[in-house]
């Protein structure tokens, strides 16, 4: 019979690795990063695998920052929000983009090379960053909401732009 590896466990099972590391709070990473996910399969590397869940964050977002960036090959949507963002926005974005292209280097060697230690490093690391990229983000959601009505209208064309 499969044993299944259920949230309580998880919470307990990290709780002491918590500890030993001074890691954040389970709930607050699984407000940030959905790690309630590792829940569902059993697994000895627990800190893999919520450093994985933040890696997932952190991917998403690079790639969001890269269709803004160099929109040649993005959907017409992210054209729309090119025109909504100034010369300010680019350059947090460009800022976000070379912190989170670094977190990915960084990645590329903890897969390669497993330690716990290191992995209770990343999420130390990271959690507290992705709390400063959050800050950064919502600033420039929030400039592209303002601007949207804005910047984004017909002109009379079939499509945005």
């Amino acid at each position: 019979m499969e044993k299944k590896f259920d949230l309580d466990q998880l919470k307990k099972s990290y709780e002491s690795l918590q500890e030993k590391y001074e890691l954040p709070p389970f709930k607050s990473l699984n407000e940030e990063f959905h790690i309630e996910k590792i829940a569902e399969s059993e697994t000895e590397f627990i800190l893999r695998e919520i450093r994985i869940c933040i890696t997932e964050k952190f991917f998403n977002y690079i790639r969001f920052i890269e269709s803004i960036l160099n929109p040649s090959e993005s959907p017409m949507f992210v054209f729309a929000i090119t025109k909504t963002l100034g010369i300010k926005e680019r350059e947090k974005l460009i800022e976000l983009y070379k912190k989170l292209a670094k977190v990915d280097i960084d990645l590329i060697e903890l897969d390669l090379e497993y330690s716990e230690e290191k992995e209770a490093k990343s999420i130390r690391e990271y959690y507290p960053m992705w709390q400063e990229i959050k800050k950064d983000f919502i600033e420039i959601v929030n400039v592209i909401k303002k601007n949207w009505d804005n910047k984004i209208e017909d002109k009379g064309k079939s499509y945005f732009g």
